[in-house]
């Protein structure tokens, strides 16, 4: 069992972020992506990512264009969506919550070792994730070397 300190997000939510900004990237550049292509670049498996899609899109982050000339796509006034949004729509609020060590009781009269700590790393992950919109991680990478799988 890994501890909330070894990861942030769930691989729903990791997925989630890089198939949203793949498609931001590509809509930019008014391409619609298919499913292969998304899971592909991402380096998810196409099963889980269709389900995460499916969950993005009935959210209205991302849009679903059926037909030949369909596939997934970021409307232009949606691209000012923050990836708070994002996270709360696949992991909800519990990112911001909970004890950086895994603990049931741990809060402020009850601290564990790294609460005090843990809360600033949790506020500091909140600001950044409600201040970034998908534009802006756009507008802030270089196409050559946006690298969303390893």
């Amino acid at each position: 069992m890994y501890s909330k300190l070894e990861y942030m997000f769930s691989k729903s939510c990791e997925y989630g972020l890089r198939a949203v900004i793949f498609i931001a990237q590509q809509s930019s550049l008014n391409n619609k992506v298919g499913m292969t292509t998304i899971s592909e670049q991402i380096n998810s498996p196409q099963a889980f990512t269709a389900k995460i899609l499916q969950q993005l899109t009935r959210n209205n982050i991302v849009k679903s264009v059926k037909g030949p000339y369909g596939g997934f796509t970021i409307e232009e006034h949606m691209m000012d969506t923050k990836l708070s949004q994002i996270v709360s729509v696949l992991d909800g609020e519990s990112i911001y919550k909970g004890c950086g060590l895994g603990l049931k009781q741990c809060d402020a009269n009850s601290p564990c070792p790294l609460h005090f700590k843990f809360i600033e790393i949790r506020d500091n992950l909140k600001n950044m994730l409600e201040s970034t919109s998908l534009k802006s991680v756009i507008n802030d990478m270089s196409f050559d070397t946006l690298i969303l799988k390893r």
